[in-house]
């Protein structure tokens, strides 16, 4: 929501002046130039992206909009989900614990925790660095340096859309200029016109520069720092499963090994120690008492 009120703020305030200093607002109105300048822009998007970041874009631009990032509550549902494994692995023998880390949309125990399984990728890392821990052979160093490089290339991959549409961004004021430019030759073609003609026809020229302008730094930058932002929000589950998870190999007890992960949440979205006492550690149940539930 706040995206789209910047948008309609900036076109208001942009519309709104030039009308008070005097301007035609139908001068402003010019299709065939904007038909130029998108249509070049979204041509040099295709050629430098492939296809699965063209889509993922659209996702990103869908998250961006919406503001689809953790909240507070999930930070809590996923303390609540690693306590309640960390849990299970100090107190359970291997084989009662494997069966939910090798099949987790089946399992009991992640079913409890909907909206983390909906999250296939987050839900996947989890998984994969808890049968590390099942089966004891691993170091923890060793698994904290594959940690930081998986969670790196889960970064790389989900900033690809703010980067795209940032390199668009940085050629609008180019295509502009080449849209003027095309402007000013229709211009030239009228020049034996008389003035008020003529000049109608340059002014719709230089549209095409302020819309190149206009569009990268009042839209296109502003659109690839929020998707930026939010996916950087949407990596932070993976450094507090890091945290967590290399806590416990180290040797803490699963509620200080919760507290190091719940450390690496930004101030103002982090929970208190009692929230996540409360709602992530009290409230969790036992593997035995989802299976019976079950």
């Amino acid at each position: 929501m706040g995206v789209l009120i910047g948008i309609i703020l900036g076109m208001a305030s942009l519309a709104g002046g030039f009308m008070a200093m005097g301007g035609h607002i139908e001068v402003i109105w010019q299709p065939f130039e904007y038909l130029i300048i998108f249509g070049i822009a979204f041509g040099t998007f295709v050629i430098a992206n492939p296809m699965s970041t063209i889509k993922d874009t659209g996702k990103a631009l869908g998250q961006a909009f919406s503001g689809k990032a953790p909240k507070r509550k999930d930070f809590l549902a996923l303390l609540g989900l690693l306590y309640a494994l960390m849990r299970e692995l100090r107190t359970r023998p291997r084989n009662e614990v494997e069966g939910h880390i090798d099949d987790p949309q089946n399992s009991s125990l992640f079913q409890h925790f909907p909206d983390i399984l909906k999250d296939k990728e987050l839900t996947q890392f989890i998984c994969d660095y808890a049968r590390l821990i099942v089966i004891g052979n691993a170091r923890s160093h060793e698994i904290e340096g594959l940690m930081e490089q998986e969670i790196s290339t889960v970064k790389k991959h989900k900033l690809k859309p703010a980067g795209a549409i940032g390199t668009v961004a940085e050629a609008m004021p180019a295509i502009g200029i080449c849209a003027a430019v095309l402007g000013i030759v229709k211009a030239m073609g009228a020049i034996d016109q008389s003035p008020e003609i003529l000049g109608h026809y340059i002014g719709s020229a230089l549209i095409g520069t302020l819309v190149g302008i206009y569009g990268s730094y009042a839209i296109l930058s502003p659109l690839a720092q929020k998707i930026k932002l939010t996916r950087e929000k949407q990596c932070q589950p993976f450094v507090i499963v890091k945290q967590s998870l290399i806590a416990y190999m180290n040797g803490a007890l699963p509620q200080i090994a919760l507290e190091h992960g719940r450390k690496t949440i930004s101030s103002g979205e982090r929970p208190t120690i009692d929230e996540v006492e409360a709602e992530a550690i009290s409230n969790v149940p036992t593997l035995a008492a989802v299976q019976q539930a079950a």
